[in-house]
């Protein structure tokens, strides 16, 4: 394959994943935007619960890693029956955890909250906002799972076309239910977390009539037909590639969760500056993921039809894809850095404290969007157990320790904790680049 078709069929899988990764980013930093309106205690509030929303979603994150890759292995391998017999067991799996999960979270949100970092006018706002979002966890977490086999299966546009739905919705109702619009109730941040509970419920329906369609290659009414219902092989095959993923996920977000309670120690304005900072090097994360989406399904699709060389070739070009994204976000960064902040804040220090911060995501975004491709890459190849190793060394070890020295030894405060990020992202990178290269990662078997 030449370099213009390669480029020509990665663009048309990856464009779709970018948008659609890319409009879940935004809609979280409008969150943040609309929520700011309430004051900077309630962005703060936000920023408390976005690690241990995130932990509660680790074992989703972790079967989605595995029903993309296992979905896409099995299209090269011309594996219908198998690969709609992994996602029915999948689903299935995702539900009974999702209800378990709900409510244990649900109940037990003020003390981890309260773990979080939270102070006296960040806590109750920030624990109600916590317990609707777990409480409806389900329709996001089942919406997850089925677009994950869509995009294995190579299906990109219906999953953006779902998320991209999912989050109109969730800016329209945090417009009518955060301060009240139209005759709707003013809700403050519970408006926010219902306006995106009612997001993923849309997403969540979309996403089930995706597989409606009989001669689809995940389609529900071919599972249906074939009975290709649960299953303890197809179970362990999602266990055996997801597995490290989850532990991965499980103390990747506790090194996240460990830098966030530092950045809450360093008062409100410094949080709540922190918060929007993380909106934005979502921004740029969700570049990488698009990409990485579309490695896994290419890659996979590759080494099923037994071509590690056109697995390699794919994996490269979406780098070089990410280069390009990486580059051009670097600049509006730096140009846009004040302009950027004075949309949420009127506060001259938290926008000081933002102007800061951007300039240190410029070098955080270079090396993120690469190394968040490559790994994706060994993700999708089922070259599980190392990254999760790399990333529990980075984020877990690494980015812990030089957050504690830059914020607390070095006395840079919140910004120590972003030169913390820095050091996570390089050591990602370098991992994530010299595995890639050595290639034994086309020769896993799942």
């Amino acid at each position: 394959m030449t370099q213009k078709q390669l480029l020509k069929t990665t663009l048309n899988m990856a464009w779709p994943a970018i948008l659609e990764s890319f409009f879940i980013a935004l809609t979280g930093l409008i969150d943040s935007f609309m929520v700011s309106s309430l004051g900077s205690s309630a962005v703060a509030a936000i920023g408390l619960t976005t690690q241990p929303k995130f932990l509660g979603l680790s074992l989703f994150f972790a079967m989605n890693v595995a029903i993309s890759a296992l979905v896409a292995r099995r299209r090269g391998e011309q594996k219908r029956e198998d690969a709609n017999r992994i996602t029915f067991t999948a689903v299935t799996l995702i539900v009974i955890f999702a209800i378990l999960l709900s409510i244990l979270l649900v109940l037990a949100a003020s003390p981890i909250i309260n773990l979080c970092g939270s102070s006296e006018d960040t806590h109750d706002m920030a624990v109600a906002y916590f317990q609707i979002i777990m409480g409806g966890m389900i329709f996001n977490c089942i919406q997850m799972g089925i677009n994950a086999a869509q995009r294995g299966a190579g299906n990109t546009q219906i999953t953006m076309r779902t998320n991209v739905t999912s989050s109109v919705v969730n800016i329209i109702m945090n417009y009518l239910l955060i301060n009240g619009h139209l005759g709707f109730p003013a809700l403050g941040i519970q408006g926010a977390a219902l306006a995106t509970v009612l997001g993923t419920v849309v997403a969540c329906i979309m996403s089930i009539l995706s597989i409606r369609n009989p001669e689809g290659f995940i389609s529900l009414p071919y599972m249906l037909q074939k009975k290709l219902y649960f299953t303890v092989s197809s179970m362990k095959n999602i266990f055996h590639v997801g597995y490290s993923v989850f532990f991965e996920q499980v103390l990747m977000r506790f090194g996240f969760m460990m830098t966030a309670v530092m950045a809450a120690h360093q008062g409100t304005a410094a949080m709540a500056a922190h918060q929007v900072g993380m909106n934005i090097m979502g921004l740029s994360f969700s570049f990488g993921d698009g990409l990485q989406a579309t490695a896994v399904a290419l890659i996979g699709r590759s080494l099923g039809e037994n071509n590690p060389e056109l697995a390699k070739q794919y994996g490269t070009t979406c780098r070089k894809i990410g280069y390009v994204i990486s580059a051009a976000l670097a600049i509006i960064y730096f140009v846009g850095a004040e302009g950027l902040y004075r949309l949420f804040f009127d506060d001259e220090e938290i926008i000081q404290i933002g102007i800061n911060i951007m300039h240190v995501i410029i070098f955080v975004v270079i090396l993120q969007i690469s190394q968040v491709i490559y790994m994706g890459c060994l993700r999708g190849a089922g070259d599980t157990l190392y990254t999760a190793i790399a990333s529990t060394i980075s984020v877990t070890l690494i980015r812990t320790l030089f957050s504690w020295l830059g914020c607390y030894v070095s006395g840079w405060g919140i910004i120590g904790i972003w030169m913390g990020v820095v050091a996570d992202q390089l050591s990602r990178f370098i991992f994530a680049t010299v595995r890639f290269k050595q290639g034994r990662w086309t020769q896993i078997k799942i």
